[in-house]
């Protein structure tokens, strides 16, 4: 022990002089010093109890009730002190606790020596030896206590009745007795407390020792680079969490003994050891290892070698190549793949088109070429955001991959567009039941945010050399039977027919001359007028778009429907109608007509442009026509063009400007109660297919019933579209239609007869 260890410590009392230093051994030994006086009290009580009874045999005698009475209350004092001992928190309070029992004790005791029994001299040097040895007190109470309890003792002993010739030699023997357990008690204090500092700077010492391995663990742990220790056999020792990253599991947890075995060639391993053997370090050793996970890592490899406990072991890090190692062929991939579904590109898929062909042509065999068009995936991007549309695409994209065989290819050209080549001896039929598999299979719901998705597509299909053999024509081939696929009703596929191009040509044709039309204001408004069935008041026109064709006459929006399939065109011709409109209602305005309200036809083409309303509102403003005196009319195929939220957007802008909102053809198509609930719509317009056979077809009427009864029930104007006859007008009056639009009241009418209409007849015969 130090000099200044040694010097901490009472020279006296063997108590450490630092207050601070005293009061922390105290507190970690006050446990133990609970224990063992808990103990003092508890045997005190059954040593005392035990005397109390032997005590008995002196009944009757003048001493028995002095003795009687001391006993009891050293027993009472035993016991008092047992249960204050137990609440007792802290040292000082149990110091005291002892003391008191020490000092009521020593009375009491003494009473009972004055008895001059056999044992009575012997309590005399016992007692004052307890109180130093077996009483944990602080040395200066051990002192007090011990000399105070000796003259306690010495004077029952002798006084008043005792002999006091050997007085003197017992007081020297109390002297000495005391001097000697003073020394006992300083030097166990001093060995106490020597043996507690040697513990603490043990326990110092061991808590260096972890911290420095803890740190020293920390640092091979946390090291970014795989490190991997061995020994020279191959057998492992440590891995950090670096390593366990990289190779994706512990050598325990994948059942390896040896190092060797994550190599991709063990050679590599011999290869290694020989170049550390031979230079005692490497730093850029190559080689490949397997993961956990089966693949492959290119890696570097720095190695040394050091001894400890007189066996060598190697200690190497890893780093990992891989990305350098495929940095070309990332390049090539970027170039060449596309980044979403990581499909061949168009580039890449032109090259192995013309390269697939080249081979087919050399064999005698045919290809077939599969264009696949996704029905859904504007959709999916509309209601559920663009990262489902990723997904989407990406899960049609793997279900593709998993279709085909090895040899042949899937790329996607860009958007929502796949293409697929099948390099076996293609057969129109074979191909066929090949795409309804395919189709099923992207049917398929999958699972999206908790969100089910699932896909639809329509497929082209050109075969080679059935149908063409050079790769740009078949490519057009396949483009127009994806055409038809889509122009059937979508969700299907197609066989290229040389009838699709007359088709795509006619067509193009159409389109161009509805252009020319639009130019040349040859697209006219027709008005139809919408009658009160009870009144026979007109309440408003519908305004209907005719073609005044320069060779075949006025033609009904059937023989141009084609032509609305275009989106530009569509938006083109639904804007000229609105604008011919807005200038007819003021024209009749000007002349004092009042002509209710007219009601437009919107497209599906229309609402996906998202500046309708706006436009819509503009031109009926410049041409000074209130928006109130406007109606559009939109069938439920606008809710499948965009999302709902767009659909309802445009239609709360329509109708926060008062325009009304009529939903046309009724019941011929889905989900139209919802459609009601969502949207603001204002009127329903039963579908003539309905009116038609109202008066000798049971369904049909029953449908215009109930239909008649929805709108009364949501408080909806219902209109009946196609009354040709007094049978069904009378139907309609006595199941409560109020309002009715056909050729029994007026066939559809040029802009200049409406006028003199309206003057001839604001009333209708009923």
């Amino acid at each position: 022990m130090s000099d200044t260890v040694t010097q901490s410590l009472s020279p006296i009392g063997g108590e450490f002089k630092d207050p601070g230093c005293e009061a922390v051994f105290q507190a970690e030994r006050l446990p133990e010093k609970f224990r063992h006086i808990r103990l003092l009290f508890i045997l005190s009580a059954l040593l005392n109890t035990l005397f109390l009874i032997s005590d008995w045999r002196f009944y009757g005698e003048p001493h028995f009730q002095v003795a009687f009475s001391a006993r009891l209350t050293v027993i009472a004092i035993a016991l008092a002190c047992y249960f204050a001992a137990r609440r007792a928190t802290g040292f000082c309070q149990a110091e005291r606790v002892m003391l008191a029992w020490e000092w009521i004790n020593a009375i009491a005791v003494g009473f009972l020596v004055s008895s001059h029994s056999d044992l009575a001299l012997l309590v005399v040097l016992m007692l004052p030896s307890i109180y130093y040895l077996a009483v944990p007190t602080s040395f200066r109470w051990s002192v007090a206590s011990g000399i105070g309890c000796s003259a306690i003792m010495l004077f029952g002993y002798v006084w008043p009745e005792g002999d006091k010739s050997d007085l003197v030699g017992l007081i020297l023997a109390m002297v000495m007795l005391n001097l000697a357990l003073i020394l006992v008690v300083s030097r166990s204090n001093r060995l106490g407390r020597l043996e507690w500092l040697a513990l603490q700077a043990e326990r110092r010492a061991k808590n260096e020792l972890a911290e420095s391995r803890a740190m020293f663990e920390s640092l091979f742990r946390t090291v970014p680079l795989p490190l991997v220790v061995v020994r020279e056999d191959g057998s492992f020792i440590n891995f950090n969490d670096a390593a366990v990253a990289f190779f994706g599991a512990t050598s325990q947890m994948l059942g390896i003994q040896s190092v060797r075995e994550f190599y991709a060639n063990p050679e590599d391993r011999d290869n290694f050891l020989s170049i550390l053997h031979k230079e005692g370090r490497t730093v850029d050793f190559e080689t490949t290892v397997r993961t956990a996970d089966g693949s492959l890592r290119n890696v570097l490899i720095a190695g040394t070698k050091f001894k400890t406990g007189g066996e060598t072991y190697i200690i190497s890090a890893l780093v990992d190549i891989t990305d350098r190692k495929a940095a070309e062929e990332r390049v090539w991939r970027a170039a060449s793949h596309d980044p979403l579904t990581d499909l061949p590109n168009r580039a890449l898929f032109q090259g192995r088109f013309e390269q697939a062909l080249a081979e087919a042509q050399h064999n005698s065999h045919s290809l077939a070429l599969l264009l696949i068009d996704l029905d859904d995936f504007k959709s999916i991007n509309d209601a559920l955001g663009h990262d489902a549309g990723d997904a989407f695409l990406q899960e049609m994209a793997r279900r593709l991959r998993k279709l085909v065989s090895k040899d042949d290819t899937v790329a996607r050209l860009g958007g929502d567009e796949f293409v697929v080549i099948l390099h076996s001896d293609a057969t129109p039929e074979g191909t066929l039941s090949f795409v309804k598999t395919m189709l099923e299979e992207l049917r398929r719901p999958f699972l999206f945010k908790s969100e089910n998705i699932s896909g639809r597509a329509s497929v082209g299909i050109a075969i080679y050399p059935e149908h063409d053999t050079r790769p740009s024509e078949l490519l057009k081939d396949a483009d127009l039977a994806l055409y038809s696929a889509k122009a059937k009703g979508r969700n299907r596929a197609a066989i290229y027919s040389p009838e699709m191009r007359d088709t795509i040509e006619r067509k193009v044709t159409l389109v161009r001359e509805i252009q020319d039309a639009v130019t040349q204001n040859l697209i006219v408004p027709y008005y139809q007028p919408k009658v009160n069935l009870f009144t026979g008041d007109i309440i408003g026109f519908e305004a209907l778009a005719r073609w005044d064709h320069p060779t075949q006459g006025l033609l009904a929006p059937i023989s141009f429907a084609a032509a609305f399939e275009d989106p530009e065109l569509s938006i083109a011709v639904g804007e000229h109608m609105i604008r011919r409109v807005a200038e007819d209602i003021r024209a009749w305005r000007e002349q004092g007509i009042m002509c209710g309200r007219i009601a437009v036809n919107l497209s599906t083409a229309q609402f996906n442009w998202v500046g309708l309303a706006r436009r819509f509102l503009e031109i009926v403003q410049r041409a000074g026509v209130d928006p109130k005196q406007m109606e559009i009319e939109i069938t439920e195929t606008v809710f499948l063009g965009r999302s709902s939220l767009h659909v309802a957007t445009v239609l709360k802008q329509f109708h926060d400007s008062g325009v009304r909102i009529a939903l046309d053809d009724f019941g011929t198509g889905y989900a139209s109660l919802i459609h009601l609930k969502q949207f603001p719509v204002d009127d329903i317009k039963i579908d003539q297919s309905f009116i038609r056979d109202v008066e000798h077809d049971t369904e049909s009427a029953a449908i215009v019933n109930a239909v008649l009864e929805l709108g009364k029930s949501l408080e909806m104007d219902v209109i009946a579209e196609g009354v040709e006859t007094e049978g069904q007008a009378e139907f309609l009056r006595e199941h409560g239609c109020l309002y009715a639009q056909g050729n029994l009241y007026a066939h559809p009418m040029p802009a200049s007869e409406v006028a003199p209409f309206l003057v001839r007849g604001l009333k209708v015969a009923v």
